[in-house]
């Protein structure tokens, strides 16, 4: 697979991205990385440790809220992946990586979870900031649900803000002529909703992107299967290892640690090992260091440390 690296460029908050680009051709959708944290954000609200000193210090150094894009540049179309509480500032990197000439350019928003981070963004919709007309919103019946019974997000329905669309599991969506979506379901903490992954389908390759799951054997399908069915892999890489968080229960928030996820994919070849770009970090993440020694041990492992503005061509 070819990689092709570009400039840093200045976006908003002075946060300093670089964009990389995966086999990529002018005419061909992509996927475009608009964040890489857990649910907080980093640096996260409240952190005083040292692992957020450097994101308050350097503005350079933060990162947004883990969210992909889907582009066609054929069709001018965008479709965004979780609507997160920075999505404010993501909408703003995508007009910049990828601008259109229509407002909002949002051809519809794919939710995977109800939890704080995947779409309290819906706000910005809203007659209060936007004030949009009918955005597509494709959700599983749980999240149909709790978004129709819970204010704020009911008037959003209300004032066609949005249009709910439904998704189910394993049923694929063609979003145009060129590019299709899976969702299907995970384990999770699904206090309000269920929780899902997506497959997303172009003309020439294929990713799956899982921002949250329980434990890898807690699923009854084996990720190894699915990385093999795909080019590229975003895989929930919420905490390095255990005692990340001190005093607290890490078993009560059980993601996939990157080094038990590494454990279980070190007997991959080298191929399959560099489709898989890990995601969703906590701020205390030691791999949002580039210079610590986790950093440096999953990139000599193999695997991809994903940034924001890479991107991915399918």
């Amino acid at each position: 697979m070819k990689f092709i690296t570009a400039v840093a460029v200045i976006f908003p908050l002075c946060l300093a991205v670089a964009v990389v680009t995966h086999g990529a051709t002018a005419a061909d959708p992509y996927v475009v990385t608009l964040g890489i944290a857990q649910d907080g954000g980093y640096p996260q609200a409240g952190c005083r440790k040292d692992c957020c000193k450097p994101a308050w210090d350097d503005p350079a150094r933060r990162r947004y809220v883990s969210c992909i894009a889907i582009v066609d540049p054929v069709s001018h179309q965008r479709w965004i992946v979780d609507a997160t509480p920075d999505f404010r500032d993501q909408l703003r990197l995508l007009d910049n990586a990828a601008p259109v000439e229509n407002n909002p350019g949002i051809d519809g928003i794919l939710l995977t979870h109800g939890h704080i981070g995947h779409y309290v963004g819906l706000v910005h919709l809203g007659r209060e900031v936007m004030g949009t007309n009918t955005i597509p919103v494709y959700a599983m019946p749980r999240m149909r649900k709790f978004l129709e019974n819970n204010g704020p997000w009911d008037q959003l329905i209300k004032l066609n803000n949005i249009s709910l669309r439904p998704l189910e599991d394993g049923i694929p969506v063609q979003l145009n002529d060129r590019l299709t979506i899976t969702p299907f379901l995970v384990p999770h903490r699904d206090e309000y909703t269920e929780t899902v992954g997506f497959r997303i389908d172009g003309p020439n390759r294929s990713v799956i992107y899982i921002s949250d799951i329980d434990k890898w054997d807690r699923w009854n399908v084996s990720i190894i299967d699915m990385i093999s069915q795909v080019s590229g892999a975003y895989l929930d890489a919420t905490f390095y290892a255990e005692g990340e968080i001190p005093g607290r229960n890490m078993a009560d928030i059980p993601h996939p640690f990157v080094e038990e996820s590494m454990r279980l994919f070190d007997g991959l070849p080298d191929n399959e090992r560099k489709k898989i770009h890990f995601i969703h970090f906590n701020h205390t993440n030691p791999v949002l260091d580039p210079t610590s020694d986790a950093h440096r041990r999953v990139e000599r492992a193999g695997y991809n440390i994903t940034e924001q503005l890479e991107t991915f061509s399918l």
